[in-house]
């Protein structure tokens, strides 16, 4: 989504992050192919379109790490051309722009944004407990191997995936001091998500729907409202931390944002089979690398957040199962499930159960 403010105010640790992730990952990315072979005269160029700026952690892993090893793994003859900031298509344009209009190959797809063309991908969502980093990782790729509907709402529009990118745990921005998850009974809390505004609701909190960006920053400096429900880096660069101080957090409250690198079907289907089973080696390397460049730029987040000044506390296992409790999520899950199929929506059911069966052994484990 996209705000001034969030251009012009990456922070200390985003910038952390990607200065760490920049020196630590650069030599392995240009190193010479492990599977060289004779380079074309020219190269295949892909073009990527991406709705949010180059600067965030997920943004820099896809240049830096993904399409860098792309390269090295085709050996030059293939090349991602990326465009960021909705230079192509907007967060709600790229479907479009993927799928059918040719205008990009490549495209950042967030199941949330497209309720209508990927229903079943609604599901990723509607948890308030799950796994974070390799984990998170590692659960995201299970579901889409074990559970066909998720791939299947790409494959049905003329797409496929060949990275799945995963985004932060939720946290809580409250302009004003906040001991526990109890203590935002009564209260004004905005969230995008429709999951989450039932969560809240449940929570007998009152949920607000403003437009992200200044907007919200603006009406919590007014105190028009009373907090943020929102993945950590997201309030972090929108530099809500400056009119709302008091944070809660936790690795385990879950969001489920799911970032879907997909590729127009018939752009892979031209591609050399050769040049597909090293974007397959390329999607390998990168997902084994994720998993600790999101801790550790979690963790940088959350000391920067307390070196800016905010009163940041994170919450225990208990605290955070005692919350998913009063939001009731299960119950809201098979009720939405139900409502689905009782539209024609096929099979959301057995995929929430079977999602459910990942999710809760993510978690156990």
């Amino acid at each position: 989504m996209r705000n001034s403010r969030r251009k012009s105010s990456i922070g200390k640790a985003t910038r952390r992050a990607i200065l760490a992730l920049s020196a630590a990952l650069a030599t392995a990315a240009l190193s010479p192919a492990t599977h060289a072979q004779s380079a074309p005269a020219a190269p295949r160029i892909l073009k990527y379109t991406d709705h949010e700026p180059l600067g965030g952690m997920r943004t820099r892993f896809l240049k830096d790490v993904l399409f860098a090893e792309i390269e090295k793994e085709t050996n030059g003859r293939v090349r991602i051309e990326d465009h960021w900031d909705g230079e192509i298509a907007d967060s709600h344009g790229v479907f479009e722009a993927v799928s059918n209009t040719g205008t990009a190959d490549i495209g950042v797809i967030v199941p949330e944004y497209f309720a209508q063309q990927m229903p079943i991908g609604q599901l990723f969502k509607s948890f308030i407990v799950g796994p974070t980093g390799q984990r998170q990782v590692d659960l995201f790729r299970q579901a889409f191997r074990e559970i066909p509907a998720f791939e299947r709402e790409l494959t049905d529009h003329g797409m496929q995936s060949i990275f799945l990118a995963t985004g932060y745990p939720v946290a809580f921005y409250s302009t004003a001091p906040l001991a526990n998850l109890p203590g935002i009974a009564g209260q004004k809390w905005r969230t995008a998500s429709f999951w989450h505004r039932d969560f809240l609701r449940n929570a007998t909190a009152q949920p607000v729907s403003i437009p992200w960006g200044q907007p919200v920053f603006d009406a919590m400096k007014a105190r028009e409202i009373d907090g943020l429900m929102v993945n950590v880096d997201s309030g972090y660069m929108l530099d809500v931390h400056s009119v709302a101080p008091n944070v809660l957090a936790s690795k385990d409250l879950w969001l489920g944002h799911l970032y879907i690198i997909a590729i127009n079907t018939k752009t892979w289907n031209d591609l050399p089979e050769i040049d597909r089973t090293a974007i397959r080696r390329a999607a390998e390397t990168a997902y084994a690398r994720l998993g600790p460049v999101m801790d550790r730029s979690y963790d940088a987040m959350i000391a920067d957040l307390r070196g800016a000044g905010a009163t940041v506390r994170l919450l225990d296992k208990g605290e955070v199962a005692a919350f998913a409790r009063a939001t009731d999520y299960r119950t809201a899950q098979q009720r939405w499930a139900t409502e689905q199929e009782a539209k024609g929506i096929a099979g959301v059911k057995d995929a929430l159960a079977r999602l459910t069966t990942l999710v809760d052994a993510a978690v156990g484990d």
